[in-house]
């Protein structure tokens, strides 16, 4: 038998940052997607998601003359081929969890990841596995072999566990901190997000506006403007393009003040509550990834006492986060609740995948 879980993860900076290589901070959460596994006298990969009553079956060795990399379980067999692992042996596999679905909390990520990880150890690798190699193989599967308009945060966060700052350029290097993270809430709205059709817009508009500007200034880096230096590069552009350069240069600076409190020894929870709010800001304002009942839900979070909330993800709908005073995280639960909220609850950190 093999069991596998694989924990959920919001983003705490650096929403719709990674596309661009930028650096985000983020964290698994204590919501899972468990697989269990036992061998079977077949040629069969016989899987049964239990949550929403789904089968499918996949013979092996699999044939890939008709390959469509759209269908991420199979994508991941594409990859896993490519590192030596060739499934060969039929297993019975039960798949459930307890991540809402389409709601910005990556419970595709853990899903693959767990699928990434039970083919590795029902059938190894040729080369040593470890939890950065399982995120690499993720980001290979669920991004480049579709030409996906995604990035490194969720394979990372999800595979590596705990609360990670991930550079999410080529290099992808990374730092975790074993931490708690007190006061953390989730808020679900309900409304699914819309993750494909947000993250490309967004990712195209903020793409032209750093070429625009690249043209224009020899040696252009969008990681190395500072807040004295936005002014002058807003004037070069046009206007339709001014939104999207502002949110990617704020909220870069903003994960680079969060990771400094991350840093220190003791975390000043009202700091990054402040960070947050600042973020969310933009993520409203200029992005405008949010809707009318996230706005509400927001809106009822600070009015509980959060030190600060901000909507998670690629936006559209999905959850919020918030984070709270000790002695006001019920208040702010029901408060959310009263607010739309089809769910809300106390979030901690969790570790990653554990191999």
């Amino acid at each position: 038998m093999i069991k596998i879980k694989a924990p959920g993860r919001v983003c705490l900076f650096g929403d719709h940052q990674d596309y661009l290589g930028l650096p985000i901070i983020a964290c698994a959460i204590n919501r899972h997607i468990g697989l269990e596994a036992h061998l079977n006298n077949s040629e069969l990969l016989k899987i049964r998601f239990i949550d929403i009553n789904q089968t499918r079956s996949i013979t092996i060795p699999y044939n890939f003359n008709n390959y469509n990399p759209e269908d991420t379980f199979i994508a991941v067999l594409k990859v896993l081929e490519r590192y030596g692992c060739k499934p060969n042996l039929g297993y019975d596999i039960s798949i459930t969890g307890n991540i809402p679905i389409n709601a910005g909390l990556s419970s595709s990520s853990a899903l693959i990841l767990i699928w990434i990880s039970f083919l590795v150890k029902a059938f190894g690798l040729k080369v040593e596995c470890n939890q950065e190699l399982l995120a690499k193989i993720a980001y290979e599967a669920e991004v480049l072999e579709r030409n996906g308009p995604g990035g490194k945060m969720d394979q990372f966060s999800i595979a590596l566990g705990n609360i990670i700052y991930l550079e999410t350029d080529e290099k992808a290097a990374y730092k975790t901190f074993n931490r708690e993270l007190p006061g953390l809430i989730i808020g679900e709205s309900g409304i699914p997000k819309d993750t494909l059709g947000l993250l490309a817009d967004r990712r195209r508009l903020a793409l032209e506006s750093i070429v625009f500007l690249k043209n224009l200034n020899h040696g252009f880096d969008v990681k190395n403007i500072t807040e004295n230096t936005i002014e002058h590069y807003l004037d070069q552009l046009p206007n339709t393009l001014k939104p999207y350069f502002n949110a990617a240069v704020r909220n870069h600076l903003i994960t680079q003040k969060a990771l400094s409190e991350f840093e220190e020894e003791s975390l000043d929870i009202p700091i990054l509550g402040k960070l947050m709010n600042q973020h969310h800001s933009i993520l409203k304002n200029d992005l405008k990834i949010t809707v009318p009942k996230i706005d509400k839900m927001i809106d009822a979070a600070l009015l509980g006492g959060s030190y600060g909330a901000k909507i998670v993800g690629s936006g559209g709908g999905g959850c919020i986060i918030a984070l709270a005073p000790e002695n006001k995280e019920q208040k702010i639960i029901k408060q959310l609740k009263l607010a739309g909220a089809v769910n809300a609850y106390k979030a901690e950190v969790s570790e990653g995948i554990l191999l």
